[in-house]
């Protein structure tokens, strides 16, 4: 620095700043070799708080306001007598202003996922993340515990100390919450002031910080079990599954019709609703009462048929169902029949049982034209 910039310098008795990036904790007003002029003037604005550090000792803080400041620095005439010393003071003075007002939109979250022994679910992995805002309390604690020597000292600087307290504060508050995770959602509020109220007990005394607000805006799970509960739902909003699976049923019926299928498939279709109906109504009367019998034998085994009807299987049906609807024309020859005990599905003409029947039902073929 020149001469005249030094007198300039010297001449500038006004300390103060003006802060336009928002995201500023601490700044330090600089000088020429950190020499502040006898009666400087001193203005600290709404938001600020300003540290007066001389001979490298925080000597004062001053809250808003106007002051002058009073220094072992000499005044302008006198440094400039001292040319053999090379203008240099042998005292030293430095100003840090803080910024007190809250620092907002920020950001935190978990990495990695946090175990969680839900009593529904068992061990469980959870993720979380959402916002907080920062707002220095105690310049002093700042200053010597963090800030140091920094020119310059913003957000960005603490961003990774104030995640890692809030994730250490979170996977505590969730170990020993004994919340369900099914009802983590519901205690958004609750766990976010707990969660703050426990980061704040780390900060305070230690680096003179607030967390004014906390904010859980989300807990989510991994997508495996997302998967699972969203099946688990689905379940639930049909309800009644016999319900559910007439009205499949019904629409396989309709959408048969409007295809224009028929023949074996139609026939079939016909067969397993028919059938399934006749399945649904025999428990019923199995469960009226019998009248009472002195020493009845009991009832001769009942053969359970099954039908293969459009890539699903229809049943159980009895021999006397079987035949019924070998009646109706819905089981024909080639409809695909099964029971306990064959090696596997065969079509109906095949069956003694019911062969006879199949060929009885197929009409003697037309009288030969005269």
């Amino acid at each position: 620095m020149g001469l005249f910039d030094l007198i300039r310098s010297e001449l500038i008795d006004i300390i103060e700043w003006i802060d336009d990036s928002q995201h500023t904790l601490v700044w330090r007003f600089p000088r020429h070799d950190n020499e502040i002029k006898n009666g400087a003037q001193l203005i600290v604005r709404p938001g600020q708080m300003a540290v007066f550090v001389y001979e490298g000792e925080i000597a004062d803080v001053y809250p808003p306001g106007h002051y002058e400041l009073t220094t072992a620095n000499r005044p302008v005439m006198t440094t400039l007598e001292g040319w053999k010393y090379g203008f240099d003071s042998p005292f030293k003075a430095e100003v840090y202003f803080v910024s007190t007002r809250q620092l907002t939109d920020l950001k935190w979250g978990t990495p990695n996922p946090i175990m969680l022994r839900d009593p529904e679910f068992g061990p469980i992995r959870i993720r979380a993340f959402g916002t907080y805002t920062l707002k220095a309390v105690d310049p002093k604690a700042l200053l010597t515990e963090i800030v140091g020597t920094d020119g310059q000292f913003g957000a960005d600087d603490v961003m990774t100390l104030m995640r890692s307290v809030i994730q250490s504060a979170f996977a505590d508050l969730i170990g020993s919450s004994q919340i369900a995770a099914l009802d983590l959602a519901s205690n958004y509020q609750t766990l976010s002031e707990t969660l703050r109220q426990k980061v704040v007990e780390r900060i305070d005394d230690e680096y003179g910080l607030d967390c004014p607000q906390l904010f859980i805006v989300n807990i989510s799970f991994p997508e495996s079990v997302e998967k699972a509960l969203d099946t688990r739902t689905s379940m639930g909003v049909l309800g009644d599954m016999n319900k559910f699976q007439q009205y499949q049923m019904g629409q396989a019926m309709t959408a048969a019709a409007e295809g224009g299928g028929g023949g074996g498939a139609a026939e079939g279709m016909g067969l397993g609703v028919g059938m399934a109906m006749a399945s649904r109504m025999m428990p019923q009367m199995s469960a009226s009462p019998a009248p009472a019998q002195s020493a009845a034998p009991p009832p001769p085994p009942v053969d359970a048929w099954y039908v293969a009807v459009s890539g699903e299987t229809r049943g159980p049906f009895t021999t006397d169902q079987m035949r019924s609807g070998i009646s109706g024309g819905e089981v024909n020859a080639q409809t695909m029949v099964w029971k306990a005990g064959m090696s596997g599905w065969s079509t109906a003409v095949t069956i003694p049982s019911f062969a006879a029947a199949l060929s009885a039902s197929t009409p003697p073929p037309p009288p030969p034209a005269p």
